[in-house]
């Protein structure tokens, strides 16, 4: 619990004991990862995120958790990933970059640690990057036609844009060999050292401080065009 960022260690107790509570012996494992592992927690931005490894799927078991969704939320959990041991090493080959993404930063808080061997086929990444990088296209050329003109709406996909960029943007440097775990930040400049390329709409975008509008918006988008057609290349 010592790896949990300061603000969150109690909320987290909360949340194992309630965990445990509500999924006994069939709650293999939990595991969290990502921001709440990192100081300083930005508690108006971060969330925690956790993964929540069981022997089976049942479905009461997840009604009744959800029924303390609105209060975990407020608390500043997101719903954890609900996975099985097959479902995990099943994955390696459709969802890499988001199951990399979790064995780069994680602490497994009870149970054993489904994540520290997996192993990845360079192929593999290389394909969801270069899907996710469409993706984020299509999501924001969607978003901005959805907006109907509200900036309020463009700014808030922008930020949701770039959070999911930062996971891509892991598997682009684990692809060149560069594996060890890296804060936003870093992951952005290793990305424009290893590119060539400044990338100033996903920077803009990353900051939560930063008032969002059609300028960034058209950055970003093409930051995200450019990604693509790199990946394109390799």
């Amino acid at each position: 619990m010592d790896r949990v960022a300061a603000p969150m260690r109690t909320n987290v107790e909360s949340f194992v004991r309630l965990i445990q509570e509500l999924f006994v012996a069939s709650g293999k494992a939990l595991t969290v990862y990502g921001a709440v592992l990192m100081e300083p927690f930005q508690v108006d931005r971060d969330a925690v995120r956790s993964v929540l490894v069981v022997e089976r799927v049942d479905l009461p078991q997840l009604r009744r958790l959800s029924d303390r969704g609105a209060k975990l939320g407020k608390l500043g959990f997101t719903a954890p990933l609900v996975m099985t041991p097959v479902h995990i090493r099943t994955s390696l080959d459709t969802f890499p970059l988001e199951l990399m993404e979790i064995q780069q930063q994680h602490v497994t808080l009870f149970g054993a640690d489904h994540f520290n061997d997996l192993t990845f086929d360079a192929a593999h990444i290389r394909l969801e990057c270069e899907r996710e990088l469409k993706r984020a296209l299509i999501v924001l050329r969607q978003g901005l036609l959805g907006s109907a003109g509200r900036e309020r709406l463009v700014a808030l996909m922008e930020k949701d844009a770039a959070d999911d960029l930062v996971r891509t943007l892991r598997g682009l440097l684990w692809l060149k060999g560069q594996k060890d775990f890296k804060v936003p930040t870093e992951v952005i400049t290793a990305i424009e050292t290893l590119t060539i390329r400044k990338l100033p709409g996903i920077r803009t975008a990353f900051h939560s401080s930063t008032t969002l509008g059609w300028t960034e918006f058209d950055a970003l988008y093409r930051d995200v065009e450019a990604l693509g057609e790199i990946v394109n290349g390799w």
